[in-house]
């Protein structure tokens, strides 16, 4: 396990990963964390802890847009590295909030009990190892009335394809990702109140589409880097039809979820 999320967070580290993702990291892209950070309702102000903020995509916006004060917490160095260049080349001219990274693991998270007002998670609980321990960080680290928002890739485990299991599925988000409605038990387990939940499949969708089409880009300008980071291009078309075949099957999805600390 541990090995599966060291493994998990260097990938999602590697340049080769951003080009095949774009700016933002999971399904949705920003529209949908614009979607997340409305159902959170942040006011100019609270205080949010992004959890594996990754290169700091979320973590600028919601500084930007909401006004929040938030701080970025990753497993990788060199996203930490790449999140606090992003903040320093964007520059206070027009901030309203603020934002810093730190290293740091979902499941042991180096900030202190009942710090902020809201948690955001995108597409990386799936990854997680122990997601019912990750669950009791959120619950620790939330104020009372706090709120956790959390949007994730969906998998029906028992109808996965092969071609979609062991390391290389989990850091491509679907070894272990979990119904939308098991995702709620755990965060009820921890003692947090699930209150809104919406299913994103489309967005998951529209994400293969663009890997598909970013994977042609990085065969033609990045193969070597691609090949030592560990992209097999020979398997990439047969993983892919996988996904696509999954996903119009509803094994795979995506999802929206609220919960609050009562």
């Amino acid at each position: 396990m541990t090995d599966a999320k060291a493994c998990c967070a260097a990938a999602y580290g590697s340049d080769v990963v951003a080009l095949l993702l774009g700016e933002s990291y999971h399904p949705g892209g920003l529209a949908l964390t614009r979607r997340l950070a409305d159902r959170l309702a942040l006011r100019p102000g609270a205080a949010v802890l992004d959890v594996a903020s990754g290169r700091g995509a979320t973590a600028l916006l919601l500084a930007r847009t909401y006004g929040a004060d938030v701080t970025g917490v990753d497993l990788s160095a060199a996203n930490v590295s790449a999140a606090t260049q992003a903040a320093a080349a964007a520059g206070p001219a027009d901030a309203r909030g603020s934002v810093r990274f730190r290293l740091g693991d979902a499941e042991r998270l180096p900030v202190p009990d009942a710090a902020f007002d809201a948690v955001v998670c995108e597409c990386a609980f799936c990854t997680f190892p122990d997601k019912a321990t990750a669950a009791a960080e959120f619950a620790r680290v939330l104020r009372p009335g706090g709120r956790l928002g959390l949007t994730d890739v969906t998998v029906d485990q028992a109808r996965l394809p092969a071609e979609l299991a062991g390391l290389g599925g989990w850091i491509a988000c679907v070894a272990d990702a979990r119904p939308l409605a098991e995702y709620a038990d755990l965060l009820a387990a921890a003692g947090l109140r699930v209150t809104y939940t919406q299913r994103h499949d489309a967005a998951v969708a529209a994400m293969l589409e663009q890997i598909e089409a970013r994977l042609t880009l990085v065969r033609m300008t990045a193969r070597d880097r691609a090949e030592a980071a560990g992209l097999d291009f020979a398997r990439a078309p047969a993983v892919l039809a996988a996904a696509r075949a999954a996903i119009a099957e509803q094994i795979i999805g995506y999802g929206l979820l609220v919960a609050t600390r009562p």
